[in-house]
């Protein structure tokens, strides 16, 4: 597949930290309006440079968009590229206006083409390590959700020093004016409406709570929620609560309870986030009451506690994440890279690009369709917009449910291989006595 690069800021070089995994994957050039930063590209990947948007998009071999532009630059060089008659993968959202968003899904599909979008984190390891659990049954039925994406005291994290390997600035003017919720929802809207079906209702909050986030400029708007806190009723019967912040300290914890268990990842950012499964017993909920079993893991899971860390799936592209190669080469880069793919996060990027690609050359639909990513896209902006009195408000859009993917079949059954701990064994006797008069 031959693709083409618009916009080569900060988030540019997080998806070339896996193009080393992709040599079906060839890219034919870039284009960014800045042509210093175009030329650094250019200087540090050896990719050739487009002079402006028309030549890229004038150009043959270009099969596939890839619009990695400011928001307020997706619908336009989508657009564009449709109208071209090229295929696009652009960077979430879409756009911020349902309406915008449905007209360029309209514009694919009269052109023959496909619009895919960002997040992909629906095809990494830990989730689909996620989904396989819970359709086997190893929590019995899934009722409730708890998903966090607090991102750390924006006002506290000095945004403004932050640059990418390449040099280029962290766009965090962009980030707080358009807001955590635009910016992260879509990565747990993502799983969960894979998960479970569309959404029915919506109850939701956003507000401003720290206007002055520590700019050297003025933000504009300075009033951008920096809080959100949705509910999620949907039509499969799950109920979760979604909740996004600059404001709270990081958390990136993803939940799923169900009636016989609890089935937790760490980190949402993380393609291979350790996934624990926890089988209830009388002995793991009433250890809980214990402050040291709370307080200290390794007590906590001899009695249960967060249960097992399960195998993850691995899928045809598992391996890229587990190293990096050609962005940076200094001892220092190296060290800090190794540092945040083991303890911060890991994210392949290229992923989505190229599970579009395999869709394409199968001649099947996408996982995550237009209906779908649409849906995707009307929640995430219910929410941002609730308001600080809140909303309860029905979608308009919706989509039929994802099947679980074929290739998951061959994974462990993890339901039949789950085994309590010795001490929760051995101590369920034990409680049972202690909790007669």
């Amino acid at each position: 597949m031959k693709i083409a690069f618009v916009g080569c800021g900060y988030v540019f070089d997080i998806y070339m930290r896996t193009r080393w995994a992709y040599p079906e994957i060839e890219i034919c050039g870039v284009y960014d309006r800045d042509a210093a930063r175009a030329q650094v590209v250019h200087d540090h990947y050896g990719f050739a440079l487009y002079p402006s948007l028309e030549a890229l998009l004038a150009d043959a071999r270009v099969e596939v968009v890839i619009n990695l532009t400011s928001i307020a630059s997706h619908e336009e060089v989508t657009r564009r590229a449709l109208e071209a008659g090229k295929h696009v993968y652009t960077e979430k959202p879409i756009t911020t206006e349902p309406a915008r968003t449905r007209a360029l899904f309209e514009l694919a599909e009269a052109r023959g083409r496909v619009l895919a979008a960002a997040p992909c984190n629906l095809y990494s390891d830990a989730v689909m390590t996620l989904w396989k659990a819970i359709a086997d049954g190893a929590i019995g039925r899934p009722v409730l959700v708890y998903a966090e994406l607090d991102d750390n005291p924006a006002h506290l994290m000095r945004l403004d020093t932050v640059t990418s390997p390449t040099g280029a600035p962290f766009p965090y003017a962009e980030e707080l004016q358009e807001g955590c919720t635009v910016e992260h929802i879509g990565y747990h809207l993502a799983w969960l409406c894979a998960l479970f079906g569309p959404v029915r209702a919506v109850t939701a909050f956003s507000t401003c709570l720290v206007p002055d986030k520590n700019t050297p400029e003025p933000l504009h708007p300075a009033t951008t929620p920096d809080l959100s806190v949705a509910c999620l009723a949907f039509d499969g019967g799950v109920a979760a609560r979604v909740t996004c912040s600059w404001v709270a300290p990081r958390d990136h914890q993803m939940r799923v309870i169900g009636e016989a268990g609890e089935i937790s990842v760490d980190n949402v950012f993380h393609d291979q986030s350790p996934v624990f499964l926890e089988r209830f017993s009388r002995v793991s909920l009433s250890a809980r009451k214990a402050y040291s079993a709370r307080s200290q893991p390794a007590i906590g899971r001899r009695f249960g506690i967060k249960g097992r860390r399960l195998a993850l799936v691995r899928r045809w592209k598992s391996h890229a994440v587990e190293a990096e190669r050609g962005v940076g080469n200094s001892p220092k880069h190296k060290l800090v890279s190794w540092l945040r793919r083991r303890e911060v996060y890991a994210q392949d990027k290229i992923l989505g690009i190229a599970e579009m690609g395999k869709a394409l050359a199968e001649g099947r639909p996408q996982l995550m369709g237009p209906d779908f990513l649409l849906h995707l896209n009307e929640l995430t902006m219910l929410v941002q917009d609730a308001g600080a009195r809140g909303a309860t408000v029905v979608p308009s859009t919706s989509f039929a449910p994802l099947a679980l993917p074929a290739e998951l079949a061959d994974a462990p059954d993890y339901r039949a291989g789950y085994r309590a701990r010795l001490a929760e064994r051995t101590a369920a006797s034990a409680v049972e006595r202690m909790h007669r008069r």
